[in-house]
Parts: structure tokens; sequence; C-alpha cells
């Protein structure tokens, strides 16, 4: 028997291996970049605490317009109340 069955096998293996280092290469550049960026991040973006504190306004100032509309329902029932009674009055006389 001759060694030509082995030759495809062991350029097989060839391949395998150095997919296999190129991929070793690969994944330590990608924990470098990683660290690197890890190391060069200082913590949270600055905007977003300025945009929270901005939702914090907006639902304040939305509380604020919710209650103020409530009471001019309130006072606008009170008026239409007051009308109807004085259109009752007026109509009885």
């Amino acid at each position: 028997m001759s060694k030509e069955p082995n030759k495809p096998s062991e350029s097989l293996v060839q391949e395998l291996l150095a997919e296999r280092r190129a991929l070793k290469v690969e994944v330590e550049r990608v924990r470098l970049e990683l660290a690197d960026a890890r190391s060069t991040s200082s913590g949270p973006d600055p905007k977003v605490r300025e945009l929270q504190d901005e939702v914090e306004r907006l639902r304040y100032q939305l509380a604020s317009a919710r209650a103020e509309a409530g009471k001019m329902r309130e006072e606008r029932d009170e008026l239409r109340q007051g009308i109807e009674r004085a259109l009752d009055q007026i109509s009885k006389k």
C-alpha cells in the first residue's frame, strides 16, 4: 500500500491546525480589545445623567399639569352646578 491515502488526511490536519492557530490569535486579539475598551471607559455616559434629570423634571411637570387639570375640572363642575341652580331658580319664578 502506498501512503497516498494519508496525504489528504495529513493536509487536512495541517489545515485544521492552521485554522486553530488563527482562531487562537483572533481570540487573543479580541480579549485585548475588550480589556482596552474596559480600561478606557470612564463609566456611564455623562449624557445619561443629564437625560435622567430631564425625565424626572418632565415627570414632575406632567404630574403638576394633571393635578391642575383635575382642579380645573372640579371648578368647572361647580360652576356648571351653580349655573344650573340659577337657571332652575329663574325658570321657577
